[in-house]
Formats: structure tokens, C-alpha cells, sequence
């Protein structure tokens, strides 16, 4: 119901006249690139062409991937363009741009650099529009040629600057109010870091009933002057010491994109057991069957952070649990603020 209703929003701006600034909101996983999507189709039934930026690799390419299965059959071409897209790939996809050959281009902030004109372009949108700065959200060349581009921003956690940007008129709000049919809510609970015991020996019932889980650090390595646990020592423990019958991955940002693809690729077809990562899986990561996830020094990541890395689990069939394991004492207000998000999703 409500996404029929929010799609009838996007479209009737699509037919006014002029320009669209509009904000999608809705949960993680409530369906709201499907929404963008049919109206990208909208704009490309039109003889338009239609972009969708994306702030990371990883959700780009997933994107891309996804995408293209669903146009394909409808004659739609879609391409991805990222940083790490090799020169002589990235110059025929400009080409096919330009020749607006290419109807959907899906691509990280790699699509809002100078050389990139898109000549068609009718509808411009951004994707956990938080990543990116206010200029970007809606820049692209072809769109500041015209100021004629519709744009469209997407979140799943509204932030004070963009529930400020929705109250002052800048940006239209329709909301998605609700999860795909069969979801359930996910619990979450503090563990002090002397339970940690119990908390593995919970995320290892998950594992034998055939589930995946995810481990999260704030940080990659140790550093001098820094007590918190890192995601690449703390991998090694995990991987010999806790979770020693199953499969363990290490995922961070200074991975290659070739070997965060592969360690992707592996945990969504089920070969990874646990993926120890940083918040390089914010956004984009949407594997059903992973259930548990444990999140160190939970006081080190913001609200929206949280929000985005509870979202990867919680999103199939199966109850999912989430553990916040603090290793310290916490000052009344980051404690306040972390059983804040524990009690409410």
C-alpha cells in the first residue's frame, strides 16, 4: 500500500512539469530501490536517461548487478561506473553515455566527476543520501547544463540536516511505513565484554542451525594510544580460538575491490560461516540468511551507523539477535545513547 503510494508521488512529479526534489524514506530492506527503479523506468519510457549514485563500490556494483537482471528483459541497458573501473572500460561506458546508448548509469561518486555528461538526463538518484555532501547529492554535469534533473534522495536513517532540509521545503518527504510481509523484529542486548562467553556460545547455536553471522569492529589494526579491539587481530582470535569448525572472513576498506567483491560473493552464497568486518557493510550488504551480529565498542559508531549495520541482519524469514559488546566503562550519555538504540528500532 504504501509503496503504490509513494510511487504515485514520485510519478505525478515526474508528469508537473518541473523539477522534482524529492526524499524516499523508509526502513532497510522496505523495498525502496524497487521504488526508484520503476521510476527511473518511468523516465526512460520517455526517452530519457536516468542515473543512481551509490557511495560505495560495494553497493554500487550490487546495485548494477541486481538492476540489470530486472531490465535486461525489458530491452533497458544498464552499466555500473566506480572508481576502480579500468580506463579503457570507463571510457566506452562514457561513450555509451553520451550516445545515450546506456539508459540506466549506476555508479559511486566516479559518475559526478567533470567528464561525465549524460545528455538525457531526466532523473538523478542518490542512495543512503547521508554518504554524500550536499553539493553531490545532486550534481552531475548534464544536470547543472539544464537544472532540469529530477532528484530523488533515498535514506533508511533521517538525520537531523535532512529532517531540517524536509521541514524547510527543499525537499518533499514520502515514506515507505512498512517491511516486506514475514519480517521480525530483531533483539538486540548490551553485553559487557566479561559475557562475551554467552554471546559466542548464542551466535554459535545461530551457526549450527545453518545461519551466518557478522562480527564488527570500529576500527582495522591497532594503533599506539587506542584500547580498542581491531577488526584484523581480533579476526585471527575468532577465526582459531571461537569459531574454529567454521568458515571466517576478514572484511575492511583497504581490501582491493577485487577481494572484497570475491569475500562478498562468498558470504552470500553461504561459503562464509562469520564475516569479521569493519563498517565497510553499512550499507548495500543484503544476505537473508545471516541472523547474528555481534558489534564491539558499539559507543564508537554513530546512531545511523548502527541503524544501517543492525539493518544487514533481520532480513529473511528467521528471528535475528543483535549484541552490543561494550569492553569498558561508559560515561552516563554514551551509555544513554546506546540503550536508546538497543530499546528502539
Amino acid at each position: 500500500v504504501y509503496k503504490r503510494q509513494v510511487l504515485a508521488e514520485i510519478l505525478a512529479d515526474l508528469r508537473s512539469g518541473r523539477p522534482m526534489h524529492r526524499m524516499l524514506q523508509g526502513d532497510v530492506g522496505s523495498g525502496k530501490t524497487l521504488v526508484a527503479l520503476i521510476a527511473c523506468l518511468f523516465a526512460i519510457e520517455q526517452g530519457h536517461q536516468a542515473l543512481l549514485k551509490a557511495p560505495t563500490e560495494v553497493l554500487a556494483r550490487q546495485h548494477g548487478e541486481s538492476l540489470r537482471k530486472l531490465c535486461e528483459p525489458l530491452g533497458v541497458t544498464v552499466e555500473t561506473l566506480c572508481g576502480s573501473t579500468p580506463a579503457a572500460e570507463r571510457r566506452a561506458i562514457l561513450a555509451g553515455v553520451g550516445a545515450r546508448e546506456i539508459d540506466l548509469l549506476i555508479g559511486t561518486h566516479a559518475v559526478i566527476q567533470e567528464d561525465v555528461r549524460i545528455p538525457g538526463l531526466a532523473l538523478s538518484v542518490v542512495d543512503e543520501q547521508h554518504r554524500f555532501g550536499v553539493r553531490q547529492r545532486g550534481r552531475s554535469a548534464a544536470a547543472e547544463d539544464t537544472g532540469q534533473a529530477h532528484v530523488l534522495v533515498m535514506s533508511a536513517t533521517p538525520i537531523p540536516r535532512s529532517l531540517s532540509l524536509t521541514l524547510y521545503g527543499d525537499l518533499e518527504l514520502s515514506i515507505i511505513d512498512e517491511l516486506p510481509a514475514g519480517r521480525q523484529p530483531i533483539r538486540t542486548d548490551i553485553a559487557r565484554e566479561k559475557e562475551e562467553g554467552y554471546v559466542w556460545d548464542a551466535v554459535r547455536n545461530e551457526l549450527a542451525a545453518g545461519r551466518q553471522a557478522y562480527v564488527i569492529y570500529p576500527v582495522i589494526e591497532e594503533t599506539e594510544g587506542q584500547d580498542l579491539k581491531a577488526a584484523t587481530v581480533e579476526f585471527e582470535r575468532l577465526r582459531d580460538e571461537v569459531f574454529g569448525e567454521h568458515s571466517v572472513a576478514l572484511l575492511h576498506g583497504k581490501l582491493k575491490p577485487r577481494e572484497k567483491d570475491a569475500v562478498f560473493a562468498d558470504f552470500a552464497a553461504g561459503k562464509i560461516d562469520v564475516l569479521v568486518a569493519t563498517t565497510v557493510v553499512e550499507v548495500g550488504v543484503d544476505v537473508a540468511n545471516a541472523t547474528a551480529m555481534v558489534i564491539h565498542n558499539p559507543e564508537r559508531f554513530g546512531l545511523a551507523q548502527l541503524h544501517q549495520l543492525r539493518g544487514r541482519i533481520g532480513r529473511g524469514e528467521h528471528a535475528s539477535r543483535c549484541w552490543l559488546l561494550v569492553d569498558r566503562f561508559l560515561a552516563e550519555e554514551s551509555y544513554a545513547r546506546i540503550r536508546f538504540f538497543a530499546e528502539n528500532t
